[in-house]
């Protein structure tokens, strides 16, 4: 029998779903949206074998633009994990629940026996859930390395948005507004690695998304670090 707290909780959770699905659409369906560098990348995220890579920071609008793709995205088991994987459901994705804090092996090998047996994209924030803010950690890295899919590194910013003072600084695009989403270059990195190449393929990707992501704020004048 299910109790009345429990129904209250799952009740708040669908709300926070679909409210928060319905905010992520007002907000990009209204936007001008301006993508750059996608033809460099076209041939990974057409072939649906691909590990799409983006700071904790700019999942909104990245989360809408892969909409009904099926991808599958780790995410973490925190309140703000919670909320993310409610809106990426209500999107078309499925989530694996795990961080590189908790049940961190478990996640990983699920997902990359996900991406293997389905052939399909997945999705890792690499400095989620907790930071430090725009620093790779290396899961996303084992990931790329065990499925043999490249990493596809994307950010993006808009004209007028809210700085959260939180710790990865959330950006909220406002309504009727203008944005760029930028790709980088796809990384592709060995099966056989030793903790010097892990590392150096760890920077490589953070600088990547670092730069993209300063070129989409510069665009509009910001200095979000």
């Amino acid at each position: 029998m299910i109790n009345q707290s429990d129904q209250r909780v799952g009740l708040k959770w669908w709300l926070v779903g679909w409210l928060g699905k319905g905010l992520v659409d007002l907000i990009c369906s209204t936007t001008r949206i301006q993508v750059i560098g996608f033809e460099n990348v076209r041939g990974n995220i057409e072939s649906g074998k691909f590990i799409l890579a983006f700071w904790h920071s700019r999942i909104l609008m990245i989360s809408h633009i892969f909409k009904g793709w099926g991808g599958v995205a780790l995410v973490s088991r925190s309140e703000d994990g919670e909320i993310i994987a409610q809106i990426l459901h209500r999107q078309g994705q499925e989530t694996i629940r795990g961080s590189t804090s908790r049940n961190a092996v478990r996640a990983l090998v699920r997902l990359v026996k996900v991406l293997k047996e389905e052939i399909r994209p997945g999705g890792m924030i690499p400095d989620g859930p907790r930071g430090p803010r725009f620093k790779v950690q290396p899961g996303v890295i084992a990931l790329a390395q065990k499925t043999g899919y490249p990493i596809v590194p994307v950010s993006y910013s808009a004209k007028r948005l809210k700085v959260f003072a939180s710790w990865d600084r959330f950006i909220l695009p406002y309504p009727f507004n203008k944005s760029r989403v930028i790709y980088g270059t796809s990384i592709y990195v060995p099966l056989k690695l030793d903790s010097e190449a892990r590392e150096h393929y760890r920077v490589r990707l953070e600088d990547e998304l670092n730069r993209i992501t300063r070129t989409a704020d510069g665009y509009y004048g910001h200095r979000i670090d």
